[in-house]
């Protein structure tokens, strides 16, 4: 019999070897509605937990996910192709690492291939797998532009993202209706004002 290695990272395994129960995680979640004030045993709550750890797997399935695996079906026959390609407006749902609050925006992703393009389904799926994931919005900007990076080689990536942050909006300072933008610009986006500028213009 073949021994089979598999790589795992040491955050992987120190987060696989510290996973609770999904009995444990339930367990949490009655806590959390006793120290809310309320019974977690009465008809209206009986099926809360089941429901809030059923609704994190949703919210947090990008830990799941490798973005980098994502991107790696490529295409080559691009008749030479080499100008910008953006997706703009790209939806997302993320929740703030400090405050387990709703971060609600959108994404704008553009890129310069060389010699090689990807599925535009592909780069909306790696803004997905890392806003399903507690995040901060500068963190998120900057991972989903250095995957593309990482796996395509391209001359220059460039992702701006505007979001609302509820940890803001719905508590602390309670300021409705203000958004945060934040920007990555790799290779020419960054070394070109003029390629920047292009890229800006287009998600305007």
């Amino acid at each position: 019999m073949t021994n089979k290695l598999i790589k795992v990272t040491d955050a992987e395994a120190v987060r696989a070897a510290a996973s609770p129960t999904r009995e444990e995680a339930e367990a949490a979640v009655r806590t959390l509605l006793r120290w809310a004030g309320d019974d977690p045993t009465r008809d209206g709550l009986i099926e809360t937990p089941k429901r809030v750890v059923k609704a994190f797997e949703e919210y947090f399935r990008g830990y799941h996910d490798d973005p980098e695996a994502i991107l790696q079906k490529t295409f080559e026959e691009t008749e030479g192709y080499d100008e910008m390609i953006v997706l703009r407006g790209i939806r997302f749902e993320s929740h703030c690492e400090h405050h387990l609050a709703p971060i609600i925006g959108r994404a704008w992703v553009g890129y310069i291939p060389n010699g090689r393009v990807v599925g535009i389904s592909k780069l909306a799926r790696v803004v997905e797998a890392y806003a399903k994931r507690l995040q901060i919005q500068e963190k998120m900007t900057a991972q989903i532009a250095n995957a593309i990076e990482s796996a395509l080689g391209p001359q220059g990536v460039a992702v701006v993202i505007k979001a609302e942050h509820h940890c803001m909006t719905t508590r602390g300072v309670h300021k409705p209706g203000t958004d945060m933008v934040t920007s990555r610009m790799l290779g020419i986006f960054r070394d070109s004002a003029i390629t920047r500028q292009e890229f800006l213009s287009m998600i305007d």
